[in-house]
């Protein structure tokens, strides 16, 4: 069952590029190149649970000092504000731009996974700058990572984030492929990271096997000599 779903987001995948979509391109950050054993942990909170949190998963980071990026969501802000609160005023961890409508980064109205993207700029921008003023209500400072809902982005509309001044937040590990995967399958998907990547995962989903998978193929990749830092300004 686990591989049909595999073959079943791949398919999506290829489907989404095909019509002009792209999860990973130039201008899409996956991996910052380092000489150190760095890895950069990012978990998304998106508005499809806005209610959910894995507070195990982020006592475990807590426990074990692991420094992670919060990509939050306006909607999950709004409903779980003084979490969020909470959040901000951890130095382990760092909050970053998540949308304000989590759909794909279009201008031409492109859908991912079933999700219709923004058909204009102004669509686009409505997806951001919402969400980008309440970051800095909520931290003091504004961010400067964006990752889009579906993590899939055209190329215009890349350009429009871009000229933002606003880096867009992609993945070299998708660990948990939206909080489906199983436990073993993250732990198989972690242990494939190497220095500079940035890892996918979410931290909205408290029901899914992800705070597991995470908590031991952290420790091993902690282990193995690496540490994680928050995404760099």
């Amino acid at each position: 069952m686990q591989t049909l779903s595999f073959i079943i987001i791949l398919c999506f995948a290829t489907l989404t590029n095909a019509a002009g979509l792209f999860e990973h391109k130039r201008g899409i950050t996956d991996n910052i190149p380092s000489k150190d054993s760095v890895l950069y942990l990012t978990l998304d909170a998106c508005d499809g649970r806005p209610n959910g949190y894995d507070v195990k998963l982020i006592n475990f980071l807590r426990k074990e000092r692991i420094k992670a990026t919060l990509f939050l969501n306006y909607n999950w802000i709004n409903a779980n504000y003084e979490i969020a609160r909470n959040l901000s005023k951890d130095p382990l961890f760092k909050i970053e731009n998540h949308g304000a409508h989590h759909r794909p980064a279009s201008l031409t109205g492109k859908s991912a996974y079933g999700i219709k993207g923004a058909s204009s700029k102004e669509g686009l921008l409505s997806d951001i700058l919402p969400n980008q003023e309440k970051i800095f209500a909520l931290t003091g400072y504004k961010p400067t990572w964006f990752r889009a809902g579906t993590a899939n982005y055209e190329d215009k509309a890349m350009q429009e984030i871009l000229a933002l001044g606003v880096k867009i937040a992609g993945f070299a590990i998708n660990a948990d492929y939206g909080a489906s995967a199983s436990k073993r399958t993250i732990e198989k998907s972690v242990a494939k990271a190497r220095s500079g990547d940035i890892i996918i995962a979410h931290m909205n989903r408290p029901e899914s096997e992800t705070a597991a998978g995470l908590m031991s193929a952290l420790i091993k990749m902690k282990s193995l000599g690496y540490r994680f830092e928050k995404l760099p300004d």
